[in-house]
């Protein structure tokens, strides 16, 4: 081992410079800015941020010359202002027509349309109808029978007729041959009533 012994250690050629080596070494590095537009600092967030801008350049068609001309007081911005004032003029010469009265008019009609009036029902006359619109009436129709054998559509109800009374051998073709109260026999009690209880020895 060459060299005077100094532990485990051994001096090794360095690969840079060395901080130390410097007095000052100052703002070596560069931090992007919180302010403005231009290399803002991505990790912040930015302000809104304004501009004012400068007035615009007078545009040649909408120039005017300024208040220089003279504008009299009564000019206003709807037009002239004029007080007011009566005017005396002449009556003028009108032509004598014939004009209709107040009684030539009849206001009656136009009434239901500017007052409130309760429902009116008029009556008028049938329009004559056209040979078109002209159908047959109720009585123009013949229903088929409902009743009897006959019948078209439906079964025949059961029908039944009554006869007249025949006078053959009738009592009242002769009134001699009606019986008496007397030409009937005593009807007994036990027949039309309850029987009474009867006792034999």
């Amino acid at each position: 081992m060459d060299g005077p012994w100094v532990g485990t250690w051994r001096p090794h050629p360095r690969r840079g410079p060395i901080l130390a080596e410097f007095s000052t070494p100052g703002p070596k590095y560069w931090i992007p800015g919180t302010t403005g537009h231009t290399s803002h600092d991505p990790t912040r967030d930015k302000a809104p941020a304004y501009t004012f801008r400068g007035a615009k350049g007078p545009v040649a068609e909408s120039c005017s010359p300024g208040p220089r001309y003279y504008i009299h007081p009564s000019i206003t911005k709807i037009g002239k202002y004029v007080s007011p004032s009566a005017h005396l003029t002449g009556r003028p010469k009108t032509k004598s027509e014939v004009t209709p009265g107040p009684s030539d008019y009849s206001t009656e009609k136009a009434d239901k349309h500017v007052y409130s009036n309760a429902p009116v029902q008029s009556m008028v006359f049938r329009h004559k109808l056209t040979d078109a619109l002209r159908t047959p009436g109720p009585g123009a129709y013949t229903l088929p029978r409902l009743l009897g054998p006959n019948t078209v559509y439906t079964h025949a109800s059961p029908c039944y007729s009554m006869r007249w009374k025949s006078m053959y051998n009738s009592c009242f073709q002769d009134l001699a041959k009606t019986p008496g109260p007397a030409a009937f026999p005593k009807v007994e009690l036990d027949v039309y009533k309850k029987r009474a209880p009867k006792y034999t020895m």
